[in-house]
């Protein structure tokens, strides 16, 4: 389906100029001396005795211009590596919740148990082509070694492509390691296919911390995949207005895009949008509103502008499973199909603004997420499809559920929603008028008991767990508490 454009190409030249005035002239705090270092080696101004950089923008255009237009991640199972960049739709699960809600145990903060299941939810639905972060934050797991527990539960419970958290150097060394034994490859051939990526988000407005940056120098000094997303809430960290935020993700997503390539000339990197308003009444972030449908799909013509893949997001900001959670949803996708985007973070789960990972929103989600796949299946017009047999046979005034054309088709003509209740009202009645979130809950739970874990090498999974005993025993990684 092409991209549609909210900002005409003289629009899209502005911002893009504007924004690297700001680089030119105001310039990013940088707050890692290793990251100034190599900026400044590779030409940026750094103001001594500060953490203020300043790029020429010929240097940001030189920089942005080595990014691949395109690249595969690899899974450990090969069957689930995810094209990145073009015309694909990449889905991923969301990521990063604190809260985990159902409708028997309501909101709760995370814990291991409702990480694995929804963990094991994403493996149970091929429109879930990635998961995210952590579904939700499992904090019965001491912060030292949660990533470790985590990531290796990634590895084990699920196939396909994942993440790994910049929060400090090791945590980028071992998931580095842990997807590379996931893949049972060495870490040469890991440098030639990046298999695991991370979320840089910029401390908006214009500054990247250290733990940030350290996770750009790790991941792309191995060729790993960099998502580099400003969190820019107009009105908040960013300008009131849509196009001022979005100069300022435009600067902000630049500067972290040269980096990359400062650091490893070619590395995989993606163009992240994350630019919404908020509740003036309130501060609090609002979601699937027209102004984040105008940022994603002006976020994507920026994006295209840099021939660089583009990241945004599945979200909206209901506290439950209601119709806003289901409009402001369908008002995001519709924007990111419209906006070419190609990596689509909290795909799946995402409720009340990020904070809480919602397994019947999960499977609205998925729904949801299915019939985008379908609508931008293209529509087959061969002779057999345009059935003109059929038409023959059936003549004027007749009817067609009895042709051959339709009884060799009619399982599969059309997408059968999972959550959808076509009965009649009658019928719906003598049920107990189940609502969209009955059955939301009713087939989260039946597709948790019938989740199998897809197979491993015996051997992979015993090199993992020495090598997540080790690393707990050597303490994991220092943490405030």
């Amino acid at each position: 389906m092409a991209s549609s454009s909210v900002l005409s190409d003289d629009a899209v030249e502005a911002i893009h100029q504007a924004s690297l005035t700001i680089l030119e002239e105001i310039g990013m705090d940088v707050i890692l001396p290793e990251a100034r270092e190599r900026m400044k080696a590779a030409g940026a101004d750094v103001t001594p005795g500060t953490d203020r950089v300043r790029f020429d923008r010929g240097l940001i255009m030189d920089m942005v211009a080595q990014a691949p237009s395109g690249f595969t991640m690899h899974a450990r199972n090969p069957m689930r590596n995810v094209e990145i960049g073009g015309d694909n739709l990449v889905f991923a699960q969301i990521a990063s919740a604190p809260f985990v809600a159902d409708r028997e145990g309501g909101r709760r903060t995370g814990n291991q148990e409702d990480f694995r299941k929804l963990v094991k939810l994403a493996q149970s639905y091929d429109v879930i082509h990635t998961t995210g972060g952590y579904p939700v934050e499992p904090v019965d797991l001491h912060a030292s070694v949660r990533h470790l527990d985590c990531l290796s539960d990634l590895v084990k419970l699920t196939d396909k492509v994942f993440h790994v958290y910049s929060l400090g150097r090791q945590r980028n060394l071992d998931g580095i390691e842990i997807a590379r034994i996931g893949r049972g490859i060495s870490m040469e051939q890991m440098e030639r296919e990046p298999s695991l990526f991370t979320i840089i988000n910029t401390s908006s407005p214009l500054r990247l911390d250290g733990p940030m940056l350290q996770g750009i120098i790790e991941m792309s000094s191995r060729n790993q995949v960099v998502v580099i997303t400003p969190f820019t809430l107009a009105g908040a960290m960013a300008p009131v207005t849509v196009a001022g935020a979005l100069t300022q993700q435009n600067a902000e997503a630049l500067a972290g895009i040269a980096f990359t390539q400062m650091v490893r000339k070619g590395a995989p990197v993606m163009y992240g949008g994350f630019t919404s308003n908020v509740d003036m009444k309130s501060g609090a972030p609002a979601f699937g509103t027209p102004e984040y449908m105008k940022a994603v799909i002006a976020g994507g013509q920026l994006a295209r502008r840099y021939n660089i893949p583009y990241r945004t997001s599945n979200t909206n900001a209901s506290n439950t499973l209601d119709a806003q959670a289901a409009y402001e949803s369908a008002f995001s996708l519709w924007a990111l199909t419209q906006g070419g985007g190609n990596f689509i973070m909290h795909s799946a789960g995402w409720s009340e603004g990020g904070l809480t990972a919602s397994f019947e929103k999960f499977i609205l989600d998925v729904d949801m997420l299915q019939m985008v796949a379908e609508l931008l299946t293209p529509l087959d017009t061969s002779p057999d499809a345009l059935g003109l047999d059929a038409v023959r046979d059936v003549g004027p005034g007749g009817h067609f559920f009895g042709t051959p054309h339709t009884l060799a088709r009619y399982e599969t003509a059309f997408y059968s929603p999972i959550l959808s209740d076509w009965r009649n009202f009658e019928t719906w009645s003598e049920a107990g008028r189940p609502t969209t979130y009955d059955h939301a809950n009713r087939v989260f739970k039946e597709k948790l008991n019938t989740y199998e874990r897809p197979a491993i090498d015996p051997a992979v999974e015993e090199e993992l767990d020495a090598f997540v005993a080790r690393r707990k025993e050597e303490g994991g990684v220092p943490t405030d508490f």
